[in-house]
């Protein structure tokens, strides 16, 4: 006997404006599912504020309460809850079967293609409409004319799946002419060809540059780019421990780290990666900026984590993740300024949601326009990982001093500042 679908997820609105709204999702468990229900809300644009988790292995019960990370957000909770409900095993279909597709690998790729003037801000302008229309950018490769135009190549998924009818298309579109305005020269829609395998991977960045945007261990060095300012490394120190007193079968992870934009998704995909399994967690509110986790965890044999090293690596391993859970640093390539951000990829192969629209917002709030972008996968041979890495050339006519490391480093900092929501 199964649930229905309009009981697998259920969205209780708050009372009162601003009050948080409370999702349940009541459904068998799978490994990983708590990590895509935090990826997919991420997605829509808002906050966890609270949380927990119980799980016996066979059925999954969480509760999260939310907001919106901007007052401007335009969100549909009828497609929040159908993106929930796609990625929850079948209730009446038996739940033993592989469920390690995603909706994004099966989605067709659509090109969007569009040649325009430029402007400042326009990169981001076109990033929002897709991200309100659910439209997840795959790659994407923009390129400025020396006459000052521009042409953007996005390799787009629809997460409601009606890219192929001319109603969502026509949609689309109309949307898009709205933003460009007179700006806009032409603008193509259609299914994306061979093209799109081209751009799958990127360049690779010169050794040293590799070295400071993928180091596992982070240093603390000032003259780095990548290093934290004294208040936010300060405000990073995370404390994560172990305790198998506790529990006779399960081993407490108890993680008090300061807040970010993601938080809890970084933490489920990291324990997603490492194959640990959460039987019950509690996520605690925001207090002074910073946040406490209580996660009974096993390993996937169903056992206690008892190895000194493989707590310690567990340990280590979240701490990395929460410190930095995206990279950001600025190099040159040539006679050219380049900003470099990468997160890491899911051993499931998805990406990080709004990666892009959080960079291109930034650096249009910094007034900096960007002569070329482009997104691809790229594989560290050192710890084995793969990391989506997001290039930025930037236009050197801006108030900014491109060359100066005052500058740059006023520049990392505030993208980071975007994409973790201080």
């Amino acid at each position: 006997m199964g649930v229905m679908n309009d009981d697998v997820v259920v969205i209780q609105k708050g009372k009162q404006p601003g009050e948080p709204c409370c999702i349940t999702v009541n459904c068998p468990d799978k490994t990983g599912l708590g990590c895509d229900i935090c990826r997919i809300i991420l997605d829509f644009g808002l906050y966890i504020t609270k949380g927990d988790v119980s799980t016996d292995g066979i059925w999954c019960y969480i509760v999260l309460w939310v907001v919106p990370q901007s007052s401007s957000l335009i969100l549909r909770w009828s497609n929040l809850k159908n993106r929930l409900v796609s990625v929850c095993p079948s209730c009446i279909v038996s739940f033993y079967l592989d469920q390690s597709s995603t909706h994004s690998t099966s989605s067709l790729v659509y090109l969007l293609k569009f040649f325009s003037l430029a402007r400042k801000g326009l990169l981001h302008d076109v990033t929002q409409v897709l991200c309100e229309l659910e439209l997840t950018i795959q790659r994407v490769k923009v390129m400025t004319t020396p006459d000052g135009r521009v042409l953007d190549l996005f390799f787009i998924t629809d997460n409601m799946e009606l890219l192929h009818t001319k109603k969502r298309q026509d949609e689309t579109l109309e949307q898009l002419h709205a933003v460009l305005g007179e700006s806009c020269i032409s603008c193509e829609l259609q299914l994306a060809g061979p093209e799109y395998e081209c751009l799958q991977g990127i360049s690779s960045p010169s050794p040293e540059v590799a070295e400071e945007l993928f180091g596992y261990e982070l240093s603390d060095k000032e003259i780095r780019s990548q290093a934290l300012s004294p208040d936010m490394s300060k405000l990073k120190k995370a404390s994560v421990t172990v305790d198998n007193s506790l529990s006779p079968g399960h081993t407490l992870l108890q993680i008090h780290c300061a807040d970010h934009k993601g938080l809890l998704y970084d933490i489920m995909r990291t324990l997603k990666d490492c194959n640990i399994q959460i039987a019950y967690g509690r996520f605690s509110p925001n207090s002074m900026g910073y946040r406490d986790l209580d996660l009974f965890i096993q390993q996937k044999d169903g056992k206690k984590i008892v190895d000194p090293e493989k707590q310690s690596a567990l340990c280590s391993r979240l701490k990395v993740e929460m410190l930095h859970p995206l990279r950001v640093i600025i190099a040159n390539r040539g006679p050219d300024t380049e900003l470099l951000v990468a997160n890491p990829v899911e051993l499931s192969g998805n990406g990080r949601p709004r990666v892009f629209y959080d960079v291109t917002l930034a650096l249009k709030s910094l007034g900096i326009c960007i002569f070329l972008a482009e997104i691809g996968r790229y594989s560290t041979s050192e710890s084995d990982r793969e990391w989506e890495v997001y290039r930025f050339l930037l236009d050197e006519n801006c108030r900014f001093q491109l060359s100066n490391m005052v500058a740059r480093n006023r520049i990392v900092d505030r993208v980071r500042r975007t994409l973790m929501g201080w």
